[in-house]
């Protein structure tokens, strides 16, 4: 497993952490003294291409937040680590839930967005494992925020190994039962076999995560995981389809975790409204309009509803059928409300 409590660091992360940890620093501390600077410059900058909600500047003001809200972090780490408590998961639980609402606080502040959760009470009580849809850089900061101080749990991620580079998620991450996933591996079994021992022994307040999609959608993307799919099992491929805004579910990461927590229910969720935040067009574009609301929505499935062996892939195929349909409809309500 790849969460580090007490045990000495690999020469790769040490080397990793003496990059990253001070560039982040450098940053923050940039981002701040600079303000007199920029703040001006992209005002100005923003008012002559007409964008009347100064979406540059509310994205620089992002930035300083969230560089000072990972500093923090990371240094709130190594107080833990220093003081003897790096083996103390329920403080790093703690430090993860301060970091996951301050900075969707800081989201609403600067750029206007906030979260609406529907059916918050599917995630209660646990322990259950969480299949989510994967839209956009935010997936993991929302299901955070969600699970930690809305629903009081404690989530065990599954998350790409690139996200390392993030120095408190690199921190706190491998503190606590997180498995960061190696996706350009050539053999998946020992992959597998970690995200079982991730969910093995899940305790009443634990929850583990997986965005079974492995990436985030765009029809490019669908069209070719669709394609590839046609080549070994045409009918699946028909059957997927009908996805319009979901990517084909990868189901032998979802099933590992199953096979690791055979008795526990299944939590499914969808959220809508980061879509196109992408890139730092999009991201602009997004910002010169006041944002809708982003929504997460959720619900249980009970263990004895949820097959196993092959029967598991044809249930989740079937989930997120349901589920793309449901983020359409969200698309739908939100497009006629506009109109």
């Amino acid at each position: 497993m790849r969460y580090n409590v007490g045990v000495r660091l690999s020469k790769s992360t040490l080397e990793r952490r003496l990059v990253t940890i001070p560039a982040l620093i450098a940053v923050a501390v940039t981002l701040t003294l600079t303000v007199p600077l920029w703040l001006p410059l992209t005002a100005v900058f923003d008012a002559l291409r007409g964008r009347l909600r100064l979406p540059t500047v509310r994205l620089l003001a992002f930035g300083v937040c969230w560089a000072w809200l990972e500093t923090a972090g990371v240094l709130a780490a190594f107080g833990l680590w220093i003081s003897g408590q790096g083996r103390r998961q329920g403080l790093h639980y703690a430090l993860q839930a301060w970091w996951a609402k301050n900075l969707l606080t800081a989201l609403g502040a600067t750029c206007g967005i906030r979260l609406e959760v529907d059916n918050v009470e599917a995630f209660t009580p646990g322990p259950a494992v969480l299949f989510v849809r994967h839209a956009s850089l935010a997936d993991s900061l929302v299901s955070a925020f969600v699970t930690t101080n809305l629903a009081g749990l404690r989530p065990r991620y599954v998350l790409k190994r690139e996200l390392l580079l993030d120095p408190c998620l690199d921190v706190v991450g491998q503190r606590i039962p997180n498995y960061f996933l190696d996706r350009a591996s050539t053999d998946s079994a020992p992959e597998l076999a970690a995200l079982e021992r991730l969910t093995t022994g899940l305790g009443q307040h634990d929850i583990a995560i997986i965005f079974p999609e492995g990436t985030r959608a765009n029809p490019r993307k669908r069209e070719k995981s669709l394609e590839k799919i046609a080549e070994h099992d045409p009918e699946r491929a028909r059957k997927l389809s009908a996805l319009r805004n979901l990517l084909p579910p990868r189901p032998s990461g979802a099933a590992a975790m199953m096979r690791g927590a055979p008795d526990v229910d299944v939590i499914l969720a969808w959220h809508v409204g980061f879509e196109g935040l992408d890139t730092f067009g999009g991201i602009l574009a997004a910002l010169n309009r006041r944002p809708a609301p982003i929504l997460f929505s959720a619900r249980r499935v009970a263990n004895s509803d949820v097959p196993r062996g092959r029967a598991f892939n044809e249930w989740l195929d079937r989930q997120w059928v349901r589920m793309d349909a449901e983020v359409g409809a969200a698309f739908a309500s939100r497009h006629d409300n506009e109109t």
